[in-house]
């Protein structure tokens, strides 16, 4: 009887953890991670995806940035090739919608938040993208995450008047 409870109590201690840490059926934990570069190849921090539930949580951390507020997307294409960084494509857009979170016909997949750098070069953005998966993170051509040269208006397709490409990172599995 204390062998049964035993091995009762270790199968739901198991199943906790693979709970906590999205294991289990699906084959572990899916975390994909982006080395941001400018177009010298200076390194400017990182940008995390990881999926949870049905979504995709994004951690960018910036370092030896511009000062200011900078847009920041997920773009459609895996390529970041300097100087303008345009092979990655426009904004990662599976479902056709508009740019902008206060776009009524917006946003797009890839749309984020902008991310705030401070006057010591450093910022992070956390948020979660709805509805972005895995499985188009890393369909034919991969993607990747960008940074801007200005702030995203939020609402004006098709890019929110971000200005320029100054960082970028494609997207790879940890």
């Amino acid at each position: 009887m204390r062998i049964m409870m035993a091995a009762t109590a270790m199968g739901a201690l198991m199943l906790g953890a693979c709970a906590m840490t999205g294991g289990g059926a699906g084959g572990g934990d899916q975390t994909a991670v982006a080395d941001l570069i400018t177009a010298n190849g200076q390194s400017v921090g990182r940008a995390t995806a990881t999926a949870v539930g049905g979504d995709i949580r994004l951690v960018v951390e910036g370092r030896n940035m511009p000062p200011g507020m900078h847009g920041a997307h997920v773009h459609t294409v895996g390529r970041c090739e300097a100087p303008t960084f345009e092979t990655a494509g426009g904004h990662w857009n599976p479902t056709t919608r508009q740019h902008g979170m206060e776009n009524p016909a917006g946003p797009h997949a890839g749309d984020a938040p902008n991310l705030d750098v401070q006057s010591d070069g450093r910022g992070t953005l956390t948020f979660t993208l709805p509805g972005g998966t895995f499985d188009g993170l890393f369909d034919g051509d991969g993607s990747a995450m960008m940074i801007h040269a200005g702030p995203d208006d939020m609402k004006t397709d098709p890019s929110g008047n971000s200005g320029g490409r100054i960082a970028c990172g494609v997207f790879r599995r940890a």
